[in-house]
């Protein structure tokens, strides 16, 4: 026990220099510039974005910008939606929705310009499918192999230690509230069936995994935001002064200053991170695997899933709480304060529905999550990993699953906050110096657009002058 301590002590020291003030300073200047860069992409093809997400891919063996959306949107979706929600209102304060949002927002740009990255120099298969991802153009355009290198040992550590230990916790705390959750036996029991349906899903392969999260998603998504709309309706009366009230806490600036830290706005920024993911450098592992014609059209769809996660699913949970009777506190934060707040409304029902809707969120993350570390090892080890490697690595994946469900809560949080903390001040300096080239890819697809063509990508139209996998 003295050794976890320690440890936490440790993690959250790092994770506190990371944050005061790197990480939010990185996020909202990188975020603002970059929309400013690619003028305000994000608002102004918003209506393109979701155009684009159906189009079908050019090759039956390829994946579609569908299918890369939602592989990206199920690591993103995931329990940072509900329980990410409960603890930044608990500890932040309500005010930490807005900066959750606002965050996002800026974030839409940063989304776009990492993910069209990603598909400019994204890698072939031998079966003609592709893959990719920041390491391969910090190698490829920034020309720095060794921050590739670093980079995907990092994502493996954030997904895999960090986000997958945190989930399959998010998941069994879920079941606290019920009269038959022993602390001493059911953490573990829990970690063990989903450690085993999640080795059970990834021993399936990447393809799998998009198929699995194609169906899943949509559906868990359009259910969570339903019973979500029939909560706002029930207590329509409410809603203005729940507004009001967030905005409100969102500019309290004596006490936002008075304890950054703690505050509503560092919470907001926490959270939201962890829920949307935008300018980290995770969601264009799962770009690069799209088949598009441009690569535009696959940083339109990865700045959509941004939108979907924080504006939809997480603003879902915050007006599910934020409009029951129930005061948010410190000792209710996590799934506590979800399940108390949709029982005040919605019975018993409520706790049931919050432990389906967070073994499905925590499910599909895993298995996102999963399929970033998987390509980070393709790219550490320069070739596909053999058979023995892989189903090691799997397995080791698989048993930290089983650890996140045991450990404890601080420990799991300040190690994803620190984690996903170092890959944002890797990787927005690498897409701000970078952004250039988002920048003329994005003017070329507007011309062949306004030219009235289906927009067709070549690399030397916009001066790439090094041979790519697809674009020649």
């Amino acid at each position: 026990m003295d050794f976890i301590n320690s440890l936490d002590g440790i993690i959250s020291a790092i994770s506190n220099f990371l944050y005061s003030p790197w990480v939010p300073l990185f996020l909202v200047v990188g975020g603002f510039y970059l929309t400013f860069r690619t003028g305000f992409v994000q608002f102004k093809l918003f209506k393109e974005s979701i155009r684009v997400v159906k189009e079908k891919p050019k090759d039956e063996k390829g994946i579609s910008s569908f299918g890369a959306l939602m592989m990206s949107t199920a690591s993103r979706v995931g329990t940072g939606n509900i329980i990410g929600v409960s603890t930044s209102i608990c500890l932040g304060g309500v005010g930490s929705i807005f900066w959750m949002w606002a965050i996002a927002i800026i974030g839409g740009a940063s989304a776009f310009v990492e993910s069209t990255l990603a598909q400019i120099y994204k890698k072939k298969n031998p079966d003609g499918t592709s893959y990719g991802g920041p390491a391969y153009y910090m190698e490829s355009a920034l020309k720095q192999p060794w921050l590739g290198m670093v980079f995907a040992v990092i994502i493996i550590l954030t997904y895999a230690v960090g986000y997958n230990a945190l989930a399959s916790f998010n998941l069994q705390s879920t079941f606290a509230g019920f009269s038959f959750y022993d602390p001493e036996s059911t953490p573990l029991l829990i970690g063990v069936i989903l450690t085993v349906l999640f080795a059970f899903s990834i021993m399936g392969g990447a393809r799998k995994l998009v198929k699995v999260s194609s169906l899943l998603v949509p559906l868990m998504g359009v259910i969570y935001i339903a019973v979500s709309l029939i909560i706002i309706i029930m207590n329509i009366g409410r809603f203005p002064a729940m507004i009001a009230n967030v905005f409100a806490d969102a500019f309290n600036f004596k006490a936002i200053f008075g304890g950054f830290s703690g505050s509503c706005l560092m919470y907001g920024i926490k959270r939201g991170l962890y829920s949307n993911e935008a300018g980290m450098g995770s969601a264009p592992n799962a770009a690069a695997t799209a088949d598009v014609s441009h690569p535009v059209k696959q940083g339109l769809v990865q700045m959509l899933s941004v939108f979907i996660d924080t504006l939809l699913i997480c603003s879902a949970t915050a007006f599910m709480c934020l409009l029951s009777d129930v005061t948010p506190t410190a000792e209710i934060a996590g799934a506590a304060y979800v399940q108390q707040s949709l029982q005040s409304t919605l019975g018993s029902f409520g706790p049931i529905f919050i432990a389906v809707s967070m073994s499905l969120f925590a499910f599909t993350t895993l298995i996102g999550n999963y399929s970033y570390c998987e390509g980070c090892l393709w790219y550490l080890l320069r070739k596909e990993p053999s058979k023995a490697v892989l189903f090691g690595f799997r397995i080791v994946a698989s048993l930290l699953v089983l650890l996140g469900a045991v450990v404890q809560m601080g420990l799991v949080w300040n190690t994803a906050d620190m984690l996903q903390g170092l890959m944002v001040v890797i990787h927005i300096p690498v897409i701000v110096i970078l952004a250039g080239t988002a920048v003329k890819t994005l003017k070329d697809y507007l011309s062949q657009k306004n030219a009235g063509a289906d927009p067709v990508f070549k690399a030397s139209s916009i001066g790439i002058k090094e041979k790519t996998d697809f674009w020649n």
